[in-house]
């Protein structure tokens, strides 16, 4: 089976009702305001594909982890009004997802109009993929549009079960853009193919690492992952973060890439600071030993060289991961080195979501990138080659 695609000729969504299931899990502040709108001008194609075929758009998504209660400061509100500044339209906020007055609402709606409905995840049904709370969702509802490909990991209602009450579902134009790209990726990547992962937990990358060892040339580890490696080569760490419990898996996994003649590069100098404060100084440590009483917060000079060296006559690129705290103006300079050594390359590259996309955001060179996924974790999870719910719900596989 294949997935349908909104702009198929056999889908007509004039004076539709369009569910349609976005990825508006942005950051916001404490007043919930949008710091970084990048996932809403992802969706904009699909939105002005369904405005210029006179749909009627009823927008959902889920903002955080509200764990089925209200927070005001999770609210789509301000979400809401961002959306409609990017549309230059009036756009019709509801303090609900379900319920009689949304009902209305919805009943009484025109072509081109847009309605936000409230965080789906208010409800504690959503994350239960309960199908009484899809149900309500679906009320009304004459296509379903999946466009959310940041959630299509989670088998959640508004992904999944929803598809189960719409007469009609088909994939919006950002979920065709991300299955396309990261197809590439696994069907027949052009050599050399390189794969930079950085971040917090090994464990998150665990699969994506096995399946990697067997298709990239070189795999090149950043971020406080990377001390997890370290450690299990015998390299003193410091008090960097280490996954104890990872280590027999870390060394196998070195031992793998050995075997399978694929070259991995870890930091070979650090960044480090006494204490995990954003005010503690930093002192760069010229070798890969760290002494105790130290943590590793970013890849020194040297390792930055090494791996943009790497890099070099790339024919393809996965990145996923910074290679520090690039929150702080004092570890950003390794997740700087690296990313724009990506961007230079000549060459099919693809950018991993999550805290990629806003190192991409500060350092304003996502245009200089094949293409940047709006999903960290889905992302993964499709190069693992699992079968994503959101994806299967619409008819992939």
């Amino acid at each position: 089976m294949a997935i349908t695609w909104i702009d198929d000729a056999n889908v007509d969504v004039e004076n539709k009702r369009v569910f349609c299931r976005v990825d508006f899990n942005v950051p916001v502040n404490d007043d919930g305001e949008v710091l970084d709108d990048s996932r809403i001008v992802a969706a904009l194609p699909t939105l002005r594909y369904l405005l210029a075929h006179k749909a009627k758009i009823v927008l959902a998504s889920h903002l955080g982890r509200p764990k089925g209660k209200f927070r005001k400061n999770l609210s789509l509100v301000k979400v809401a009004e961002r959306l409609g500044e990017l549309l230059a339209i009036e756009i019709t906020f509801v303090e609900d997802c379900i319920g009689d007055g949304v009902r209305r609402l919805v009943q009484d709606m025109g072509p081109s109009q847009i309605v936000v409905l409230e965080n789906l995840r208010f409800h504690s049904g959503e994350e239960k993929n309960d199908d009484s709370f899809a149900r309500q969702l679906a009320q009304l509802m004459d296509i379903y549009v999946g466009d959310a490909f940041g959630a299509a990991h989670r088998a959640h209602a508004s992904v999944a079960a929803i598809t189960n009450f719409i007469p009609q579902k088909v994939g919006g134009l950002l979920m065709r853009q991300e299955v396309e790209a990261l197809s590439q990726l696994l069907r027949s990547p052009k050599r050399p193919y390189i794969a930079v992962l950085g971040g917090a937990k090994v464990s998150d990358k665990l699969g994506i690492i096995s399946k990697l060892l067997g298709r990239v040339d070189k795999l090149i580890i950043g971020g406080a992952m990377a001390y997890t490696f370290l450690k299990a080569k015998g390299i003193a760490t410091g008090t960097s973060r280490v996954e104890e419990d990872r280590l027999a898996i870390a060394k196998s996994i070195l031992e793998r890439a050995a075997e399978n003649k694929v070259e991995i590069f870890l930091p070979v100098d650090h960044i480090v600071v006494a204490e995990f404060s954003e005010e503690s100084p930093t002192k760069v440590i010229s070798s890969a030993e760290i002494p105790d009483g130290f943590m590793g917060v970013d890849i020194g000079p040297q390792t930055q060289k090494l791996f943009c060296d790497a890099l070099y006559g790339a024919q393809t690129i996965f990145w996923n991961g910074p290679m520090g705290v690039f929150e702080w103006k004092s570890c950003f300079a390794g997740t700087k080195a690296v990313v724009s050594a990506i961007a230079s390359q000549n060459c099919f590259k693809v950018a991993g979501g999550g805290d990629s996309i806003s190192a991409l955001s500060m350092l304003k060179c996502a245009d200089r990138f094949s293409h940047v996924s709006t999903g960290g974790g889905a992302s993964l999870e499709f190069l693992e080659g699992a079968k994503l719910p959101g994806l299967v719900a619409l008819g992939y596989g």
